[in-house]
């Protein structure tokens, strides 16, 4: 089959189109891909005021250290069992979300439900940190319902033991944003071949039948594909809500990457180690998202590439 040339006038048709993609693609390389010459830093012990190109070469010494410190082994550990506990939590609970959402026989509750899960989203980490402290708090609502229902002698100090840190952490991440992950996969339901409820009802398929064997494999390639890319993301456990609710009574098991990046990249003035831990990050993910997209390859599943 021939191959249709495009022509100068369909070019000048799509003028708009082909200018906004230029300027999209320029800001992808100037704030995406020039920043990667920073990566440099890592190998270098690296001085503001000598540059990136005058300051001395030292190899993989910064990554030597930082694989020696315990804090930094520490933090790993921290980082690998948030982001774990935060993408189980939270990818189970909307799909869950989606699915009894789409249950929801009255349309008028059902965006009503909708509309309030959407708006913890978009409150501040600040304002939910805030709100977790207040009600956490010796004298609030959770103290007090555990007092009154004789589940406790005395009130509890949540942030001031390590076991109750990365549950808060867990159920902060599922109120803040489980109803906004929610929406990809209703609109994934919605996108489902009605006749094929009406096939099943006409089986006798109830209600968990029905999703079951009709809305579950209809939404499965969405599943695979966001656990995929959601896979790449789990050393992206946070930095706000760690940063923020953390203190030192609990610093043994609050500390992430990204406060780890701050504390001794930033505020300690040595940014090649910052850069390393950076780096070592990126390369954790990237090598993830490979091994996780083969096996999904390998059965058969939807993959990235």
């Amino acid at each position: 089959m021939n191959k249709k040339s495009i022509s100068l006038t369909q070019l000048k048709h799509q003028k708009v189109l082909l200018i906004w993609a230029a300027v999209i693609v320029v800001y992808g390389v100037v704030f995406y891909y020039l920043p990667l010459a920073g990566w440099v830093m890592a190998f270098q012990d690296y001085k503001p005021v000598t540059g990136l190109l005058h300051s001395k070469f030292i190899g993989f010494d910064k990554f030597i250290r930082l694989f020696s410190d315990v804090t930094f082994l520490r933090v790993i550990r921290n980082t690998l069992a948030m982001g774990v506990i935060n993408l189980a939590v939270t990818f189970f609970m909307a799909i869950l979300f989606a699915i009894l959402l789409n249950e929801i026989a009255c349309q008028g509750g059902k965006k009503v439900v909708q509309t309030i899960s959407y708006l913890p989203h978009f409150l501040s980490w600040i304002i939910v940190t805030g709100i977790l402290h207040d009600a956490l708090s010796g004298t609030g609502i959770i103290n007090q319902l555990l007092l009154n229902f004789n589940l406790v002698e005395q009130p509890i100090n949540f942030f001031a033991h390590e076991k109750y840190f990365w549950p808060i952490v867990a159920f902060a991440n599922v109120w803040k944003e489980t109803g906004w992950n929610a929406i990809i996969y209703l609109a994934a339901i919605t996108a489902i071949d009605p006749s094929l409820y009406e096939a099943a009802a006409i089986d006798g398929a109830g209600r968990w039948a029905k999703i079951k064997h009709v809305t579950l494999p209809g939404i499965k390639p969405t599943i695979m594909i966001l656990l995929l890319m959601n896979i790449g993301n789990v050393l992206n456990a946070g930095f706000e809500i760690q940063y923020l609710l953390g203190n030192g009574l609990v610093i043994n098991v609050s500390q992430t990457i990204d406060i780890y990046v701050l504390k001794w990249g930033i505020s300690q003035g040595d940014y090649a180690i910052g850069t390393a831990a950076g780096i070592f990050k990126s390369v954790v993910s990237i090598v993830l998202i490979v091994i996780c997209n083969r096996i999904a390859k390998r059965h058969g599943e939807e993959r990235l590439f």
